[in-house]
């Protein structure tokens, strides 16, 4: 029996049940309301319930085919010794049962075949839509992160303006001084605005994700939490093979071989020989009927009764004219493209991942030179702070400044964010989301 298992990374459990609106929204409650209200996770859903139908259609060549039927009419008019109006009816019935017919087993492991892609197909929705969920989720907590950076500069810099208004006032500078303030202030402006745009958007993309209203006075999601950078080491190695086991995509790809496969065993099946078991019949519930004459000299001959006729059909395609042939060959050429896809895919996996790894790899590389220029420009933002407001640092100097600390500061969210996708994407590279199973042991990591 397929089970469905839950690879989740970052120790997302994931628990399929309604969840209380509250103020924020986290990463876990995300990935559980795009399970439960996405809408191309439901259509994906919908399409598991048809596979379902086609299946019992591939298995109907091996079913029985009865046919029944009742006709019944009213015969009028006037004869010596009849009624005007004579009611008559019988009833007539087919059945075919196949003995033997070289589609039956390709056509029940089709069927088995067809269900089994759109559960893949499902898994791969899911995976899909749980992957841009997590990205639209960590979009808007690196925009959010970036808003309040810059708005928090503008702070200190709108402060500046009032100082040195103040100290302008007071005529201890000129008047430069304060417009140059005030320039430095606006020009912080637009970067405030960006970050507030992409905020909003991000918030848009996530509220579409986990399926919410998207009316005009609907309530975008408000995310918890705020990005950080933290230790990640992978195995390369071992995520490989084991992704090369899991990941829906080779399983889907794997599964069409498959299908293309015993479709072509279908198509072959028209060289050999076909028995089927036949039973017909009539019920007439009125005797001394009689058709119309066969031109056989007894009457008896021409009388209409009840019967039941017992026997087989045997057909056998001796000469093939080219279609099935023609056909087969068609079909053959599906498969090996398939099969060429497959093996596509299958080395492009560790390409990928390594690729993944060694972005992995260089950003913890630029942390770790980033955390010695965060602490200086921390140091130096203090330094020029205090040297300003006793009037020793320049308008120029403080400008500066506060340029450096804040680019700082955002490199150190720009690489938390970019670490955050590229975990996102060594999970889904890796097949860690969702995945069919048929064993029944917990996957929830």
């Amino acid at each position: 029996m397929k089970t469905l298992s839950l690879i989740v990374p970052l120790t997302v459990a994931l628990v399929i049940s309604s969840v209380a609106e509250t103020t924020g929204l986290t990463l876990q409650a995300a990935l559980q309301r795009a399970v439960e209200k996405n809408p191309e996770i439901q259509k994906a859903k919908y399409k598991v319930e048809q596979a379902g139908g086609q299946r019992l259609i591939f298995r109907a060549v091996a079913l029985p085919d009865a046919v029944v039927g009742v006709v019944g009419g009213d015969q009028g008019g006037y004869r010596a010794g009849q009624s005007a109006n004579q009611p008559f009816g019988f009833a007539y019935g087919t059945f075919s049962q196949p003995l033997f017919d070289a589609r039956i087993p390709a056509s029940y492991r089709r069927g088995n075949v067809e269900l089994l892609i759109a559960q893949q197909q499902l898994n791969i929705a899911m995976e899909t839509q749980l992957h841009a969920t997590r990205l639209a989720f960590y979009s808007a907590l690196y925009n959010r992160s970036l808003q309040t950076l810059r708005e928090g500069q503008r702070q200190h810099l709108e402060e500046n303006v009032s100082s040195q208004k103040a100290r302008y006032e007071a005529g201890l500078v000129d008047r430069s001084a304060l417009t140059s303030a005030q320039l430095q202030t606006r020009e912080l402006d637009p970067r405030v605005e960006s970050a507030r745009r992409a905020y909003a958007d991000a918030r848009l993309k996530l509220s579409e994700a986990i399926g919410n209203n998207l009316e005009a006075n609907a309530t975008l999601p408000e995310p918890e939490g705020d990005l950080a950078f933290v230790r990640a080491d992978v195995d390369l190695d071992g995520q490989t093979t084991a992704a090369l086991e899991r990941r829906a995509d080779l399983k889907l790809a794997r599964l069409l071989v498959k299908a293309a496969n015993e479709d072509q065993k279908i198509i072959e099946a028209g060289y050999y020989p076909a028995i089927n078991a036949t039973m017909a019949g009539e019920f007439i519930p009125v005797s001394g009927i009689h058709r119309e004459s066969s031109g056989s000299p007894r009457r008896t001959d021409d009388i209409v009764s009840s019967e039941v006729r017992l026997g087989g059909v045997y057909s056998w395609r001796v000469i093939d004219n080219g279609k099935v042939y023609g056909a087969v060959m068609q079909q053959r050429q599906v498969r090996e493209i398939n099969e060429l896809e497959l093996h596509k895919l299958e080395a492009a996996v560790p390409r990928d991942l390594s690729r993944i790894r060694n972005h992995l790899q260089a950003i913890a590389t630029k942390q770790q030179k980033l955390v010695t220029a965060t602490a200086a420009a921390e140091l130096n933002a203090k330094i020029v702070r205090e040297n300003l407001a006793g009037g020793l640092a320049s308008q120029y100097e403080y400008r500066l400044m506060e340029s450096t600390l804040l680019e700082t500061r955002s490199a150190v969210a720009t690489l938390a964010y970019q670490q955050k996708t590229a975990l996102a994407e060594w999970d889904r590279g890796t097949g860690r989301y969702f995945q069919f199973s048929d064993d029944t042991a917990p996957n929830v990591h």
